[in-house]
C-alpha cells in the first residue's frame, strides 16, 4: 500500500507541471484575398512544445489553433502520433506566405508530413477550417514572429 501511494505521489511530481504548463497565446490572421479570419493560437517554440504540439487534445475551437515557430527555416517533419482530431496543417515561409496545405490529416497517422521546402513555421488549424475559409496557398499569415503586423 505504502508502495502505491509512493508510486502516485511521485507520478504527481512528474507529471504535474506538464498539465499545468500552458503555451503562451495571442492572436493571429490569415489575409485571404479580400478576407481577414481571425483566430487565437497558441505558440509553440522550443523542442518540447513542437514535439508535444496538439496531441492528446480531443478538440480544437474553430477560432484556435497552434503555431510552430522554428526560428530560422528548416524542413518541418509533422505527424500525427497521439493526435486525436484531424488537422489542416499550413506551411509558412519567413514572411507568413502560406507555401503548402495538409488538409483534413488522419488521427493518430505516423506519416511525415513535408510540404518539402524550408519553412519559418506552421500553422495547425481544426481539420477542414482552411476549405471551408478558402484559405490557399499564397495567403499570408499575419502574427508577430512573421513581423508583418500592423501598427
Amino acid at each position: 500500500m505504502l508502495r502505491f501511494f509512493a508510486s502516485a505521489i511521485a507520478s504527481l511530481i512528474i507529471f504535474l507541471p506538464a498539465a499545468i504548463a500552458q503555451l503562451e497565446t495571442g492572436p493571429l490572421s490569415i489575409q485571404s484575398g479580400d478576407e481577414v479570419h481571425t483566430f487565437t493560437v497558441e505558440l509553440a517554440n522550443d523542442p518540447e512544445e513542437i514535439t508535444t504540439g496538439l496531441m492528446d487534445r480531443t478538440e480544437l475551437a474553430a477560432d484556435a489553433g497552434m503555431l510552430f515557430d522554428f526560428g530560422q527555416p528548416r524542413e518541418a517533419n509533422m505527424w500525427m502520433k497521439n493526435t486525436l482530431i484531424s488537422l489542416d496543417m499550413l506551411f509558412l515561409d519567413t514572411d507568413g506566405k502560406v507555401l503548402a496545405i495538409a488538409r483534413d490529416t488522419v488521427p493518430g497517422s505516423l506519416r511525415r508530413i513535408n510540404p518539402g521546402v524550408p519553412v519559418k513555421g506552421v500553422l495547425e488549424l481544426a481539420g477542414g477550417r482552411a476549405a471551408e475559409l478558402g484559405i490557399e496557398p499564397g495567403d499570408v499569415v499575419q502574427h508577430e514572429i512573421f513581423g508583418n503586423l500592423s501598427e
